[in-house]
């Protein structure tokens, strides 16, 4: 979409400045030579200018100005209550390919051994990270054996029989603890120092099935674009 309002732009801009040279030949000839031009070159010159114009008018009607969108991400509702039942812990959009790799779900890891079993969400360092699920707070611990600057809060939620985990963060709940979904749990912990030279910072979600299966999270949590100023319904 963004490459044909692309094309489509380009195309306007060349038909208006194909308008404005005609229009500049036309005015510069009424103006210096009318004595020696025929009426009839200037009409048709003239002609000329109003087709193009319209021409530009038509395709600017046709494809209007893209409007301002922005990416929001809603949580599916599984258990029929009319309510998401899970949430974006960054409300920001996934990690893409960085010097380290991709951060979608199932992405290689260590030369293809194994599979990424979550799905990474970028972050700011220091910002504040939500639960992604409801619940009660079920385990704290280390994200990297050794390593105690980086951890991850996992919550379980019997009712639905999920439960998720949220790496890279500094969390502000304790284990016992009930969270509601949406809520504060922590704050990011930057990985600059972990993982230098050029992975975007993120935290790394796990959702976790009635199976014990580690699933696609987008699965659960999806993106979509809408109009900025838009009321939502």
């Amino acid at each position: 979409m963004n490459s044909e309002r692309l094309r489509v732009s380009e195309k306007l801009k060349g038909r208006i400045a194909q308008a404005s040279a005609l229009a500049l030949v036309v005015a510069g000839t009424a103006a210096i030579a009318a004595p020696v031009v025929h009426r009839a070159n200037l009409t048709a010159a003239r002609t000329d200018v109003f087709a193009v114009v319209q021409q530009a008018a038509g395709l600017a009607a046709e494809f209007p100005t893209p409007q301002a969108e922005r990416l929001v991400w809603e949580g599916v509702d599984i258990d029929g209550d009319g309510q998401a039942d899970f949430a974006n812990p960054t409300g920001q959009d996934t990690r893409k390919v960085d010097a380290y790799g991709f951060g979608e779900f199932g992405a290689s890891r260590d030369g293809g051994s194994r599979r990424h079993e979550g799905v990474d969400f970028i972050a700011d360092a220091g910002q504040k990270i939500v639960s992604p699920i409801s619940g009660y707070v079920t385990k704290i611990g280390y994200a990297y054996a050794g390593d105690s600057n980086l951890k991850f809060v996992e919550i379980t939620n019997p009712a639905l029989h999920y439960a998720a985990r949220v790496f890279y963060i500094d969390p502000t709940v304790v284990v016992g603890q009930t969270v509601a979904l949406g809520h504060a749990i922590g704050t990011h912990r930057t990985l600059e120092t972990k993982y230098p030279g050029g992975m975007t910072d993120h935290v790394h979600l796990e959702i976790i099935d009635k199976r014990g299966r580690r699933i696609d999270a987008t699965q659960v949590i999806e993106a979509r674009y809408e109009v900025v100023g838009r009321a939502r319904g």
